[in-house]
């Protein structure tokens, strides 16, 4: 018993001319997808750089005297944040309210600095100021820098979430 092969291919043969369509079709495509997947990446991109590490070691370590005068001075400064309206108090460390200081208010998105705002509070009284923030939901980091001619006497930074 004999079994015979009637079996014939109808379809095209591959020639090289089809494998060369084949690659350039798959390469077209995964060089389109990275060209469209870069230019997403680099014109969306709002983070922060650091131009020069070197300048950036020297402000840490005048950063970090600041801080530790800070420190030394005890003072209390406490914001509130709600209903669009910032409330910004400061005192001593003997718990008398800080006058003839200027206030320097700004809101931080934490992953996009294109976003970020700079709030102008109005004095209301003494070691008091307060002022309209019209702020959209999500998190922030609320930086508070008080000064006296000029020096930097104080500044905290505080992650908040407005709904």
């Amino acid at each position: 018993m004999a079994m015979s092969s009637d079996h014939t291919s109808t379809g095209k043969p591959i020639t090289g001319r089809t494998v060369l369509a084949c690659f350039l079709g798959f390469f077209g495509i995964v060089f389109g997808a990275n060209f469209f997947l870069v230019r997403a990446a680099v014109t969306s991109f709002g983070g922060v750089e650091t131009e020069s590490s070197y300048k950036a070691g020297l402000e840490f370590t005048r950063e970090s005297a600041a801080a530790q005068a800070q420190e030394a001075r005890h003072w209390q400064v406490a914001a509130h944040l709600a209903a669009g309206e910032l409330d910004v108090s400061a005192r001593d460390a003997d718990g008398q309210p800080l006058t003839s200081l200027d206030i320097a208010v700004r809101l931080h998105h934490p992953t996009d600095r294109r976003l970020d705002q700079a709030v102008d509070p109005e004095r209301i009284g003494a070691g008091r100021w307060r002022a309209a923030a019209a702020v959209p939901p999500g998190q922030w980091d609320l930086v508070i820098e008080l000064s006296r001619d000029g020096e930097r006497l104080f500044r905290s930074s505080n992650r908040v979430v407005t709904r």
